[in-house]
């Protein structure tokens, strides 16, 4: 179903289309391809809407720390909006003090994408197109791009990316969705369990900027390879959670890049029993505790969206890759396709 949500300041329809197949509802607004909610039963099948969003479009302009929101053209940091690329030095759009985030002060998540809605066999979902002009947010190239939401006949949410460019850039496209499975305006995630494929994550500055190390997991609040309860070590005096307020690093996934999607994270509720899995083809997961969520943003629910009411588990490349060669490459070329997969299955 497609409905008219609001209107931006200058006079751009905005629309939500809501789907519902195996189980899951879905609604997506043409506004940054967000996703405003996702809801899922319990056990006993009760439905919950499990992510954060608003009631209007106006909230989403002025106020949203990226709720449900597509972000590039660069996803997470780069540090002081620079890279150089093939000997070309580039200056980004810098919106996270001295920093680069989630594509710049208008990245694809303020973007208003076209829209348009298939069904294939048992499946159904949305095809979102968007072309990012050459210099936009100081980014090289036209970059054409592709994100597929699928809804399977089991209920999964599968995000399939696609990019090409007409000149070399650097491409991270990531779904920024605020995850609660106990419900939208249930409170704290602290209790949820989570668990990461991951042995080595990548410690930040006091900027939240990577500092190359691929630090081993083992010992520290960042070990999450046997599943733990989000707040189990969240108030550690480790520095790396005093810069962050909390968690807000990248985990370097086993696995690393892979053709298809392999299975990264669970996240469950042990309240009402609902659980998430998330596979994905990318190299990296970032994982954000809600740290900056400060009582001032009134959700879908009506209540306020306090420290720790959400946490974010955004599948991606790595923070400032264009600057660490070492790190798996973000460089897209003329003539090849950006290509990535991420699938969320839930349960109860």
């Amino acid at each position: 179903m497609k409905e008219l949500f609001g209107k931006l300041a200058d006079g751009t329809e905005i629309h939500r289309w809501s789907l519902e197949n195996g189980g899951t509802r879905l609604k997506v607004l043409s506004y940054g391809g967000i996703v405003q909610s996702l809801e899922i039963p319990d056990g006993e099948g009760r439905y919950a809407n499990v992510c954060l969003g608003f009631d209007t479009i106006e909230d989403y302009v002025t106020a949203s720390p990226y709720f449900g929101a597509l972000v590039g053209r660069y996803g997470n940091r780069i540090g002081k909006g620079r890279f150089t690329l093939d000997g070309t030095a580039y200056q980004l759009s810098v919106n996270d003090g001295e920093n680069s985030l989630h594509g710049g002060s208008e990245g694809f998540d303020k973007a208003v994408w076209e829209v348009e809605p298939f069904t294939q066999g048992p499946d159904i979902g949305l095809v979102l197109q968007h072309t990012s002009a050459d210099g936009e947010m100081g980014f090289p190239g036209t970059l054409r791009t592709k994100v597929t939401y699928t809804l399977t006949e089991h209920g999964d949410w599968r995000v399939d990316y696609e990019a090409t460019t007409d000149k070399v850039t650097v491409v991270n496209l990531t779904s920024h969705v605020y995850w609660n499975l106990a419900g939208e305006s249930s409170g704290s995630v602290n209790g949820h369990e989570l668990e990461i494929a991951a042995a080595r994550y990548t410690p930040v500055d006091s900027g939240l900027i990577p500092t190359g190390e691929l630090a081993d997991v083992a010992g520290t609040p960042f070990d999450f390879r046997a599943a733990k309860a989000v707040g189990a070590d969240l108030r550690v005096a480790h520095q790396q959670l005093l810069y962050a307020k909390g968690f807000d690093h990248n985990w370097v996934l086993d696995k690393g890049v892979t053709a298809e999607p392999q299975h990264v994270a669970t996240l469950k509720d042990p309240s009402s029993g609902r659980t998430l899995r998330i596979a994905t083809t990318e190299p990296g997961l970032q994982f954000y505790s809600g740290n900056f969520l400060d009582g001032t943003l009134v959700g879908t629910g009506g209540a306020v969206h306090r420290q720790g009411d959400a946490l974010c588990l955004e599948t991606q490349h790595h923070p400032d890759s264009p600057n660490r060669p070492d790190f798996p490459s973000t460089v897209l070329r003329p003539g090849r396709t950006y290509r990535t997969t991420t699938i969320h299955s839930f349960d109860a």
